[in-house]
């Protein structure tokens, strides 16, 4: 089976993008921006626990995933080849390592940098793109690169110290993007071969903490511990989606849906956890933003260009 995950045709968006991917890369996004709604309720949960418990259900979801599609021998076929092992390890690393940074900053109301984080990984991936793949951006897309890097400059200038939570989701991310577009697995397969790599560490870890009495499963009542269970799917579905994506739409055009995210997060942290939002961020979040429409309306003077030319 192809990369994808099963969903009706969508049709043409832009010429050279295909429609699937899109719209895999664009639910991953949505969901991804809603997710510090959903880690708040976990607050009393360690950091690293949670993180633990992450990988645990992620991995156990997913194989139960891979069972019901009948599927199982892609992850083993994909673990038994020496160089997609080593890039599913360094994968499965580069995402632990964004998790980590991305719980700590939610645990200790950095929301907002959080979501600049989020606004700079595109440009990462933009680059990735156009340096390694030799991926193209006409004048519109070049604009739209320029006004998301001015906003994120000036926000790092602004802020007077280096982002470095910011920097650390961001180089991560684009990075964990990079090797999954080249790892040659499927999609969920993939996520499931990255979380069994660090399976038994997480749940070894996990195990421990029950032991030693600082557990949070089983002594938070049993709502949290359903949202414990939850994390599980919640952390393979977006994952699945965005891998969808990063393989079958240009790095450059993952990049810059990729704002959809940390927009969701900076709503939610002004309306929700009321972190101050005013003055200069104003201004680079609004450059972002111009950004974003530069390119959504290029997106959608594409597509009916495409259109009028089918018929």
């Amino acid at each position: 089976m192809n990369d994808s995950v099963r969903a009706p045709p969508v049709a043409p968006v832009a010429p050279g993008i295909d429609s699937r991917g899109l719209a895999a890369a664009v639910s991953a996004f949505l969901m991804w921006g809603l997710l510090p709604l959903y880690l708040k309720q976990l607050h009393a949960v360690p950091v690293l626990q949670f993180t633990a418990h992450r990988l645990a259900w992620g991995f156990l979801f997913a194989c139960g995933w891979l069972a019901a599609r009948g599927e199982v021998g892609q992850m083993r076929s994909a673990l038994a080849d020496p160089q997609t092992l080593r890039r599913l390890g360094l994968s499965a690393t580069l995402i632990a390592t964004n998790w980590l940074i991305f719980m700590w900053g939610i645990a200790n109301q950095h929301v907002i940098e959080v979501s600049l984080g989020y606004f700079i990984a595109p440009l990462v991936n933009v680059a990735i793109g156009v340096c390694l793949f030799r991926e193209r951006l006409n004048r519109a897309q070049w604009f739209s690169v320029a006004f998301a890097a001015a906003g994120v400059l000036y926000l790092t200038w602004v802020g007077g110290r280096p982002p470095w939570i910011s920097l650390g989701l961001a180089l991560s991310f684009g990075t964990y993007g990079l090797v999954r577009k080249v790892v040659k697995v499927d999609a969920l397969p993939g996520f499931a071969g990255e979380t069994l790599l660090l399976f038994p560490i997480a749940a070894g870890y996990v195990i421990w903490c029950q032991f030693a009495g600082d557990g949070a499963f089983g002594h938070l009542g049993l709502a949290k511990d359903a949202l414990l269970i939850i994390s599980g799917p919640l952390t393979a579905i977006p994952l699945v989606l965005f891998a969808v994506g990063a393989r079958r739409i240009p790095l450059s055009t993952v990049g810059l849906l990729q704002y959809i995210a940390p927009s969701l997060q900076l709503i939610g942290a002004v309306l929700v956890f009321g972190e101050s939002f005013s003055g200069p961020r104003v201004l680079g979040f609004g450059l972002i933003w111009a950004a974003l429409l530069i390119y959504g309306i290029d997106g959608l003077l594409a597509s009916r260009r495409q259109a009028a030319n089918e018929h």
